[in-house]
């Protein structure tokens, strides 16, 4: 078997946009959103996070995590310790979040 035959499990990346409908909230956006990345990071099945912000005046921000299965998702989102952050966020905070897998177009990307 090659190295290039060796099965590999299927990532998937959460993709969650926050809009801070409130300005002044950007502030303890970023602040609970610290303090539940902190939780997050250390969970099982986690393998990268970045978070970008709109660029402009408008305060929205888009959340991109690698993680290694759905399973390892609903764990770390039903985590009490992840849980207990939640209600750091400002109330105008919107979160939107979806699962994603690759997508395979010939020519273009491999799954």
């Amino acid at each position: 078997m090659t190295a290039n035959s060796v099965s590999r499990p299927r990532t998937l990346v959460l993709i969650n946009l926050f809009t801070v409908v409130d300005p002044a909230d950007e502030a303890g956006f970023l602040d609970a959103f610290k303090a539940a990345a902190e939780v997050i990071t250390k969970q099982p099945g986690f393998i990268s996070m970045q978070l970008h912000r709109a660029i402009g005046d408008s305060p929205t921000y888009l959340n991109y995590v690698v993680w290694e299965s759905t399973e390892a998702v609903r764990a770390a989102f039903t985590d009490p310790a992840f849980l207990a952050k939640l209600p750091a966020y400002p109330s105008s905070v919107v979160a939107s979040p979806h699962l994603f897998q690759k997508v395979a177009v010939p020519g273009f990307c491999v799954a």
